[in-house]
C-alpha cells in the first residue's frame, strides 16, 4: 500500500485558498489530477493495479478515541499543519523494492510555481498483511 498524506492547509490551498503561499489555481490542480490519472494508468497497463481513493479533507473526518474506557468522538478539522492520509493506491506487484520504486515516481508530482512548502513531501509504502504470520517483528 502506498500511502499519501495531507493536511487540512494543504487541501484548502488546493482548493485556491491561499496559505503561507500561493493557493493552486486551475491549472496547477489539473496539472495535479492529470499527473495522477497517467501514473495510475501506467499501473493499470503494467498489471500492478489493484485499487486507489482519495479521502475527503480532515474537515469531514471524525475521530474516535477511547477515554477512561468510554468512547470520545471529536470532529475535525484538526490543527491544520497536522497530517492525516489523504490517500492510497494498493499494487501488487514483485517485490517491496519495485511498489518503493512506484511510490518514488510520485516525487515528480505537480505543485504552484513559487510554492512555498512548510515541509518536504513524502508517502509511505507497507506490504499489507494477509495474515498473521505477517504481523510478525
Amino acid at each position: 500500500m502506498i500511502m499519501l498524506y495531507g493536511s487540512q492547509r494543504d487541501y484548502e490551498m488546493l482548493g485556491g485558498q491561499p496559505g503561507d503561499g500561493p493557493g493552486w489555481s486551475a491549472e496547477d490542480a489539473e496539472a495535479l489530477h492529470e499527473f495522477m490519472r497517467a501514473w495510475n494508468q501506467e499501473l493499470v497497463e503494467s498489471g500492478e493495479f489493484v485499487d486507489a481513493q482519495g479521502l475527503t479533507a480532515p474537515a469531514h473526518a471524525r475521530r474516535i478515541e477511547l477515554r477512561d474506557g468510554v468512547p470520545v468522538v471529536t470532529d475535525g478539522p484538526y490543527a491544520e499543519t497536522q497530517e492525516v492520509l489523504a490517500g492510497y493506491t494498493l499494487v501488487e506487484c514483485e517485490s517491496f523494492d519495485r511498489a518503493t520504486e512506484i511510490a518514488a515516481r510520485l516525487a515528480k508530482t505537480p505543485r504552484p510555481k513559487g510554492a512555498v512548502l512548510e515541509r518536504e513531501w513524502y508517502v509511505d509504502v507497507r506490504p499489507v498483511a494477509s495474515g498473521a504470520a505477517d504481523l510478525d517483528v
